[in-house]
């Protein structure tokens, strides 16, 4: 099953049971996340320490996130899965032109 994920940066995640973590955001929110629904860290993330969780727990929760950065991951294998985009191009509609001569190009 395909589960939506947002990146949230936090100053902690900490272990509080073999079901449960602690997370507390930088704002001072702080909240409990049930441990199936942390997909791993986001290794891209440079300043803080980010961790991939799932966008519907987080939507009941009371913890500062952002939704800029979203993945979609594998419940089952918990394996990030590609994000794939599709842009459709629609070209501007150019008018013909009479006479198509250059003239400074012209002997």
């Amino acid at each position: 099953m395909k589960v939506k994920c947002y990146s949230v940066r936090l100053k902690s995640l900490t272990d509080i049971s073999n079901k449960c973590y602690e997370a507390v955001a930088f704002d001072g929110s702080r909240d409990f996340i049930p441990k199936s629904q942390v997909f791993g860290n986001d290794y891209d993330a440079v300043k803080s320490d980010a961790y991939w969780i799932s966008s519907w727990i987080l939507e009941k929760k009371k913890l500062q996130y952002s939704t800029k950065k979203e993945a979609i991951f594998d419940s089952e294998t918990g394996d990030m899965l590609p994000t794939i985009t599709i842009v459709k191009h629609i070209p501007k509609k150019i008018l013909p032109v009479e006479n198509n001569t250059i003239d400074r190009l012209k002997k």
